[in-house]
């Protein structure tokens, strides 16, 4: 977030002449309040006061930066004032303030201390604090503080600044994993709107959480919004705008379309139905497909930290114990004090793990009254709960495809009872989200599940019997090229988290089969680790190859292309596939084909050298608990050679080269 994003002509005040230390402060507050960017100043200013006696926000050579989190602030902000004969502020270095700026943050999230940060970084360059001190308007302030940014940050791409009137169109980023997707659609809008002279803001809803979050102020004074997003984000704000939604691909591949659609005002207006409305309702003209694929997304984005930290911690344990020499039996992994503990922390991690994913699918179906029915249908469908009993049978657990069900079925149903309430008196409206939805949703929830888990179960433990047949019967070496190749088919889109989910999955079921008393080496156990190590092998093979084919066949390549493919070689190492979509976008017929090819190949010599992998994620730096680690590094190295000779071959040299 830039300084100049926060700090606008209206709030900066030069040459000004403060008596003390509280009268800065007040003017400083006062700045802030004319410019709209507080709800209630005095509580503002009891945050700003409470800071201060915690100690002084003087940072020494004449500088101040007094700052407070509070609900009373509309919007991150700052003022800024310069005093040329100094004020008395408590300085440590006992030197007089004459540059000072206010940080006013609303209490969701850290702003004020990256904006602190920030701040920090620009004023030890002492030159920049002694123009600004010298500005004589608050025009030639925001200027020097705009271009020490470009000059600090230059890997910034900041979009156009926003005018009087606001940013013309605004957007929202969002991928299942909120990492690469994310930040790729929300680069490609910015710079498309740089390009065509538009005035944009991004909010990116990253793994971090949201992040540059569209203010009310934002929206009210916007043309249009753009959600590119492959999981639900919340939308009741939208009330009223015209709002664009579509995949996250998109704002990647088609941004300028996009902008180009909400300036020509062929996008429709979105309705909430009410303040309490779905976040899923932005999508209702998706198709039903695309409805279910965002609904399972936002589960599976919320499910991944548990299931890569549960299952790394439980692969370190079972590493611990293979070092260790313990017995392979039904206490792998428990066989010291060390792995116990690591085995039972990323146990728990992966306990919870289905009924986060089942919540989060029902809460995108029905906001905040699906999360209830969503977490317990998921902790039903793990313990295969039955009208007999409730706490569970051991024989017919529903697992993964159980905890899947629940959180679509409860969320539809929830959706239901909540427009059935509609028609309740406006009086009962209070009671509504704390007694009335939860108790109806936990008696649906549990007469559901009680009902579909004997049937789920069964369905679960025959899956489970058909894969161990196919690997018994050497069909296993075809799911495996099938799982990898999958993974390089959209590089992080459906088909690579289909993948994905389904390798997850079999850890899961693979972690309720110990919890039976399996022992790690059961024909049961070991396919559904061997899916997985094919899955991730899968995953790495693109960026690898591409990265390969950029040094080894330069005169295949542009400049660009070369300089950007070193990059690859860590992206695919760290099992990030989505290193590979710049080269896919510009060439899909080439390079997609040979990544496939390669993925494959990699995939079917992982199952054949019985390569089993217990994490979910991590790529190279977790491939000391992979079973038969150097084979599995072969895998790597030939379908990474045979997709980089593959598409050596498809390329052809580069005519600019």
């Amino acid at each position: 977030m830039r300084i100049t994003d926060l700090l606008k002509a209206d709030a900066i005040r030069l040459g000004v002449a403060p008596s003390n230390k509280r009268d800065a402060i007040d003017l400083l507050i006062e700045l802030h309040d004319n410019c709209g960017n507080l709800l209630d100043r005095e509580k503002y200013e009891e945050g700003i006061l409470a800071r201060e006696e915690m100690g002084t926000t003087a940072i020494g050579m004449e500088v101040a930066i007094p700052h407070a989190k509070s609900e009373a602030v509309k919007a991150p902000a700052l003022s800024a004032i310069t005093v040329p004969d100094g004020v008395d502020y408590d300085s440590p270095d006992g030197a007089d303030c004459k540059l000072l700026f206010m940080i006013a943050a609303t209490t969701d999230g850290d702003v004020h201390l990256e904006v602190l940060a920030r701040l920090m970084q620009l004023l030890m360059d002492e030159s920049f604090t002694a123009s600004l001190k010298k500005a004589e308007t608050p025009e030639e302030f925001l200027s020097l503080i705009d271009a020490k940014e470009t000059e600090k940050f230059p890997e910034e791409t900041a979009a156009p600044a926003a005018s009087e009137d606001g940013y013309q169109i605004l957007a929202v980023t969002a991928c299942p994993t909120g990492i690469a997707h994310t930040y790729m659609a929300a680069e490609a809008l910015a710079k498309a709107g740089e390009e065509m002279g538009v005035t944009i803001k991004v909010e990116t809803n990253g793994s971090g959480g949201a992040k540059n979050v569209l203010t009310k102020e934002d929206i009210e004074n916007c043309q249009g919004i753009i959600i590119a997003a492959d999981k639900s984000v919340e939308t009741a704000r939208f009330d009223g705008k015209p709002v664009l939604s579509t995949k996250v691909a998109d704002g990647i591949h088609k941004p300028k379309e996009l902008i180009q659609k909400v300036l020509d005002g062929k996008v429709p207006t979105f309705k909430a139905e009410k303040a309490e409305a779905s976040s899923s309702d932005s999508d209702s003209g998706d198709s039903i497909g695309r409805k279910l694929y965002k609904h399972l997304m936002n589960g599976v984005s919320h499910m991944l930290p548990f299931v890569v930290a549960g299952g790394i911690f439980i692969a370190i344990a079972f590493l611990i114990d293979t070092i260790a020499g313990v017995k392979m039996d039904g206490n792998f992994g428990s066989g010291t004090a060390v792995s116990a503990w690591l085995k039972g922390l990323g146990g728990e991690a992966f306990g919870i793990m289905l009924p986060v994913l089942a919540g989060f699918i029902a809460m995108s179906i029905a906001d905040r009254p699906g999360f209830l029915v969503g977490v317990i249908g998921g902790f039903l469908a793990k313990y295969g709960s039955t009208f007999k009993a409730i706490q569970g049978d051991d024989l017919i657990p529903s697992g993964f495809l159980g905890a899947l069900l629940a959180g679509f079925l409860a969320g539809w149903l929830m959706k239901m009872v909540m427009k059935l309430c509609n028609k309740l008196p406006d009086a009962l409206e209070g009671i509504k989200p704390v007694l009335i939805y939860p108790l109806a949703g936990l008696g649906i929830v549990g007469v559901m599940m009680c009902a579909v888990n004997p049937f789920m179960g069964y369905l679960n433990t025959g899956l489970s019997d058909g894969l161990t047949w196919l690997n018994e019967h050497n069909l296993g070496l075809l799911l495996g090229f099938i799982l990898a190749a999958m993974m390089a088919i959209d590089m992080g889109g459906p088909f690579n988290k289909a993948a994905y989910v389904f390798g997850t999955g079999m850890l899961t079921t693979a972690a309720g089969l110990l919890e039976k008393g399996l022992a790690v080496t059961d024909p049961k156990v070991v396919v559904c680790y061997e899916a997985m190590a094919a899955v991730m092998i899968g995953g790495m093979v693109p960026p690898i190859a591409i990265a390969l084919s950029t040094t080894l066949f330069k005169d295949h390549w542009s400049e660009s292309e070369r300089k950007n493919g070193v990059v690859n070689y860590i992206m695919g190492l760290s099992f990030i596939t989505e290193g590979a979509i710049p080269y896919a976008a510009s060439y899909p017929l080439k390079v997609i084909p040979a990544c496939m090819i390669g993925s494959g190949v990699a995939g079917f010599l992982s199952w054949l050298f019985k390569c089993q992998l217990m994490a979910p994620h991590g790529g190279i730096f977790v491939f000391a608990t992979v079973k038969q680690p150097l084979l599995y590094i072969l895998s790597l190295i030939v379908g990474s050679a045979v997709a980089c000779i593959i598409l050596t071959v498809l390329k052809g040299k580069n005519k600019e080269a």
